[in-house]
């Protein structure tokens, strides 16, 4: 006699195999239903309880603020790689709403007459607007326009937006002069997904001690790297910018990634790209405005690098000259600019470059007229030649200068 011994789990498993199906007659006839065939069943009732009848994935104000504030104290080694779930929009932008006139107080018993909103309160506000000369003169003082095209300006939107990273370079003597801080607001507005980096170039010209100082300083900001490139043979900080944009390929998920070099005008961008690909692929010179256009080089199979033209977002034409954004040939009464480069580099220094010691700024002149020839037909010095001679040893480095952070105590 054979016998079977079923377990509790075997035995649920061999109903759920035999429950499956409905029991029919001889004839075919359904018996008894299977389960889920039955049409007769009872009313459904959804259960009275808050949870099914409100909003779901919703965000309070206070919320809100609460991660606002929090986004602000991020570290600044922190990347943002994909936007989530969280309604971005409502902590940045306002609802912004058509405002329409009322003019309901024009009409009536009780009007009142309303002035109308002109662009001009008189006539001849309206003639001094419009005329050429005034016009000019907004156009002078038009920060994105001095200095710069704004050719120039949308090439450097097209780098930011064809930028997986964006690399600010800056002149290790004057960071934060040559700082573009409309890039940074540009980014934080319109591009929070791109990451920003700072490379702090010609760190050969200034002391370690200063470096090291601007390092801790910008760091706090962004992540800092230093780094100089005098020649494709003699360059410091390429091995850790070459770590950097690896790390960068392997966090973007990315078959490509395109890596953007910003910044002031003779700050070293193309240098640096040339020191990275150890071939001259960018034209390169010590004068400001020399790359035009913005390129594309392949720094690996799947790593590009963007070279950009320089931008000077600056009003001051003065800084402008002395940060070597504008090219000396084309500065008009270089002679006042000399007591600004004194004032930044200190005398000593000038005294030193020159070997000659001076007491008046004509003392100075008269002596390098002599020393180097910069003399005219009639005997006198060369006020001209020999100003842009001291503005272009100034932005070669020959004439020592660095500036310190603003915590900085020595």
């Amino acid at each position: 006699m054979k016998v079977n011994f079923y377990n509790a789990k075997k035995l649920k498993y061999l109903n759920t195999l035999s429950s499956g199906k409905a029991k029919r007659n001889s004839r075919g006839e359904i018996i008894k239903a299977a389960p889920f065939q039955s049409k007769d069943a009872s009313t459904g009732r959804v259960e009275p309880a808050r949870a099914w009848f409100t909003n779901t994935k919703t965000v309070t104000q206070n919320e809100l603020e609460e991660y606002r504030n929090s986004i602000k104290t991020k570290s600044p080694y922190d990347v943002l790689l994909s936007v989530g779930n969280v309604p971005y929009s409502l902590i940045n932008n306002e609802v912004k709403l058509k405002k329409k006139a009322d003019f309901s107080s024009c009409f009536g018993s009780k009007n009142q007459s309303k002035r109308p909103k002109l662009q001009y309160k008189s006539l001849e506000e309206m003639v001094n607007r419009e005329n050429p000369v005034h016009k000019e003169a907004i156009h002078r003082n038009d920060k994105n326009v001095k200095g710069q095209s704004h050719r120039i300006w949308n090439e450097l939107y097209k780098v930011i937006d064809s930028s997986d990273v964006v690399v600010h370079v800056l002149d290790a003597r004057d960071p934060l002069g040559t700082k573009c801080s409309q890039i940074e607001e540009f980014l934080k507005t319109k591009a929070r997904h791109k990451h920003l980096m700072y490379v702090l170039n010609k760190v050969d010209l200034i002391p370690k001690a200063v470096t090291a100082q601007w390092l801790r300083t910008l760091s706090k900001e962004h992540p800092c790297l230093a780094y100089h490139s005098n020649s494709l043979d003699n360059n410091y900080g390429k091995a850790n910018l070459m770590n950097v944009l690896r790390q960068f390929k392997t966090l973007y998920k990315k078959d490509t990634l395109s890596i953007g070099f910003v910044g002031y005008p003779n700050t070293g961008k193309s240098s640096i790209i040339n020191t990275l690909r150890n071939k001259a692929v960018c034209k390169s010179a010590p004068v400001p405005g020399e790359t035009r256009h913005w390129q594309y080089i392949a720094l690996m199979k799947d790593l590009y690098l963007i070279d950009c033209p320089g931008v000077v977002p600056v009003s001051d034409y003065r800084m402008a000259v002395l940060r070597g954004a504008i090219r000396i040939e084309n500065v008009e009464d270089p002679e006042d600019l000399i007591p600004d480069v004194i004032k930044l580099t200190g005398k000593e220094a000038v005294e030193n470059c020159y070997g000659i010691p001076f007491e008046s700024l004509d003392d100075l002149f008269v002596q390098m007229a002599s020393r180097f020839g910069k003399v005219t037909k009639g005997g006198e010095p060369n006020i001209d030649l020999i100003s842009k001679m001291i503005l272009h040893d100034l932005h070669r480095g020959k004439i020592p200068y660095f500036t310190l952070p603003p915590e900085s105590k020595a």
